[in-house]
């Protein structure tokens, strides 16, 4: 896997010091490219089935009392993260988070990363449902809204988590948001279990919804920028693995894909007709800016950093990778005018690895390891 090697590309991209054993690294305000107000730093991670300490009847059979489970465990486990996580080369101003029971886990994390600053927070999840999803965040959240996602009157797992982030003023909690706030859209798919096919319609509404906000907000805010985050549950090339035979909630700009889904000889200008064809699925493009080559007209498209910047996964499944967890970014965050992309990395180092490289995952029984799933970092700059 050429571990080393990752290691010191990851630690160039980002500037810090190279990477040694036992090497210390620099302060922030000791490195300008981190400075705040310069950049910002984002993580993901899916946090692997993050439960409290208390029964309330939807745990998992490992997390209930009745197998072992207790508020000893659930503490001891949020202290190796917050552990873990402030022991990051690049600390993260914030963390979006899959996989946690309840908002009290959001709450006890802050808490426990109280050096760091998460003054915002906020978790959101489906009645019944045993897991949800949140954030993290040392700058002011202005706005938060939950998307429940419904199919033939079955609700999907989990709610999308659409939330604005004001980047100016992040010292006072009552700050007003800015002009340009960024939009983020927090999200943990429906899983496989059952089938690819079987469950690729539920992924295609939770797409639905996104591209459903994303041109709300482009015609309304056409110089906000939105990332997608959070765990998908489908690769980003998936459509090449299902040998192009199914048109997935992630797609490539390809010629086959784009045949597919009927986009071709579209008029640029005909939004309708592209937004009809274009209903459930995202097109994911390694061009920066993100565009489509393939898909005529006006499509959706969003830019993917697996095979530029991130390489191998973030989670390791039948012996081998996936590249499940995701950032996907729009074009207002390549045109230089305010936050730009500028790099994006697997934290693929101890303790989120073994020696081997592989994701460290937890085991409730043992109370070691940290989760299944590799997190993502994302660096933002301004000029």
């Amino acid at each position: 896997m050429k571990k080393c090697n990752n290691l010191l590309n990851f630690a160039m991209l980002l500037l810090v010091l190279p990477w040694v054993i036992g090497a210390c690294e620099f302060p922030d305000d000791e490195n300008p490219k981190i400075e705040k107000g310069n950049s910002i730093s984002i993580m993901t991670w899916n946090m692997q089935a993050l439960f409290d300490g208390e029964d309330d009847g939807n745990e998992y059979d490992d997390y209930l009392a009745a197998a072992g489970w207790s508020k000893e465990k659930y503490q001891g486990r949020i202290s190796a993260i917050s552990k873990a996580i402030s022991g990051m080369r690049v600390k993260p101003d914030i963390i979006a988070v899959q996989e946690i029971e309840s908002e009290l886990v959001i709450q006890d994390l802050a808490a426990s990363l109280a050096g760091r600053g998460y003054k915002w927070t906020h978790f959101a999840n489906n009645p019944d449902m045993s897991l949800g999803i949140g954030i993290l965040s040392s700058y002011p959240l202005s706005e938060t809204l939950s998307h429940s996602i419904n199919i033939n009157g079955d609700a999907v797992p989990r709610p999308v988590l659409e939330v604005r982030i004001n980047t100016e003023n992040a010292k006072a909690k009552d700050a007003a948001p800015d002009e340009k706030p960024l939009v983020f859209f927090i999200c943990h798919w429906k899983s496989k279990l059952g089938g690819e096919a079987l469950t690729e319609e539920t992924r295609r509404a939770s797409a639905r919804v996104i591209l459903r906000r994303m041109r709300e907000i482009a015609e309304q805010e056409p110089n906000v920028p939105v990332i997608v985050l959070g765990d998908l549950n489908e690769n980003h090339d998936e459509f090449y693995r299902r040998n192009g035979e199914a048109v997935c909630a992630l797609l490539p700009d390809d010629p086959l894909s784009a045949e597919m889904t009927g986009f071709y000889d579209i008029d640029d200008s005909d939004t309708a007709l592209c937004a009809e064809l274009q209903k459930d699925f995202l097109i994911i493009s390694t061009n920066k800016p993100p565009q489509a080559h393939y898909f005529s007209g006006a499509p959706v498209v969003l830019y993917t950093p697996w095979e530029n910047e991130l390489e191998n996964g973030s989670y390791y499944y039948k012996n081998a990778w996936e590249t499940i967890d995701h950032f996907l970014l729009s074009q207002q965050l390549f045109d230089e005018s305010d936050w730009d992309f500028d790099s994006c990395a697997v934290v693929d180092y101890p303790p989120f690895t073994s020696a081997v490289g592989r994701p460290v995952a937890y085991n409730p029984r043992t109370g070691s390891g940290l989760s299944d799933h590799l997190p993502l970092l994302l660096l933002l700059k301004r000029e």
